[in-house]
């Protein structure tokens, strides 16, 4: 022990160690005593407002805390709700689009199933639409079979025009609101026909129509099929709907009227058509020409394959 007090630093641990155990034993029989008591029931209710206020400024601040981690966890889910509804959205446009393409599919597919002639199946993938022309580029061509002439309609038999010029893969169309087409239409009720061309830029005008005929505004406008001087086909086949009558314009001075027609389909719109491959428009085929002469007692034409022509007569003497 004596050799424990001997060395300064163990004295001074040991001195600090009883002061502190000393100091100890006093607070504690200090804190039993009634005026230590109530001197600490006092401070406690003076110091117990500051308290509270401490413990709620802790409490809001650990609400803020949390009130932020779930504003930001909301503010991730919404973005990724915002993202999915945006994908549900396109898809939803996706599958209207494919319904709306596959009803004009269907449509044209019944037409096809309802006709006499053969038929190609074409997308419109351009249109030109100038001052005096109204033309689609088609996705078919030659390599199809399409040629120069054939007949161009769309759903319902409604015509869209002629075939006007045609590479392997892709032809291009002339629409019946060009200025440059011209149909001999025929009223659906009365059987009148009339030329109707091209007016700029999707309408149509049907003229040279028998004044004495009556023409109903709704009225139904079809291709007439008939044939013209000579033998000559009708372009267009009989019964293709063209449009319908919105106008009409009579002058009680001329023995015709006009009408305004409205086409069966919007021109400017389309996106699949029908291409007829096997109407034969214009002059009849050679064998079906009528000839001015007699044919030999064979059949055949005099003159072999050339047309039969009666020789002029020899001037007499």
């Amino acid at each position: 022990m004596s050799a424990i007090f001997a060395n300064r630093p163990a004295r001074r641990r040991a001195v600090g160690y009883l002061s502190v155990l000393i100091a100890s034993l006093l607070m504690l029989a200090a804190s039993a005593s009634p005026v230590i008591l109530n001197l600490q029931q006092g401070l406690g209710f003076a110091f117990r407002p500051v308290q509270s206020a401490l413990d709620g400024f802790g409490h809001d601040l650990s609400s803020i805390a949390t009130a932020v981690g779930e504003i930001d966890t909301l503010r991730t889910e919404n973005e990724s709700l915002r993202a999915e509804n945006d994908r549900i959205q396109q898809q939803v446009r996706q599958a209207e689009e494919i319904r709306r393409q596959n009803d004009l599919l269907t449509g044209l597919l019944q037409l096809r199933n309802g006709l006499d002639y053969s038929t190609v199946a074409a997308a419109v993938i351009a249109r030109e639409s100038l001052e005096v022309q109204q033309r689609v580029t088609l996705d078919r061509g030659t390599d199809d079979g399409i040629i120069v002439g054939d007949v161009v309609i769309a759903a319902g038999g409604a015509l869209v025009g002629r075939v006007v010029d045609v590479r392997p893969s892709s032809s291009i169309v002339q629409l019946i609101s060009d200025s440059g087409s011209t149909v001999i239409g025929q009223l659906l009720t009365s059987a009148a026909t009339g030329e109707v061309t091209g007016q700029l830029p999707n309408s149509l005008i049907m003229r040279n129509i028998d004044a004495a005929t009556a023409v109903g505004l709704g009225e139904e406008v079809v291709t007439a099929g008939i044939e013209l001087s000579g033998g000559i086909r009708s372009p267009y086949p009989k019964g293709l709907v063209i449009g319908r009558i919105i106008d009409v314009r009579r002058d009680a001075n001329e023995v015709v009227q006009t009408a305004f027609v409205e086409p069966a389909v919007t021109l400017d719109r389309l996106e699949f058509v029908l291409v007829i491959l096997d109407y034969q428009g214009g002059l009849p085929a050679p064998e079906e020409q009528p000839t001015t002469c007699r044919p030999n007692a064979d059949g055949t034409i005099p003159g072999g394959e050339q047309p039969c022509i009666e020789p002029s007569p020899k001037p007499s003497p």
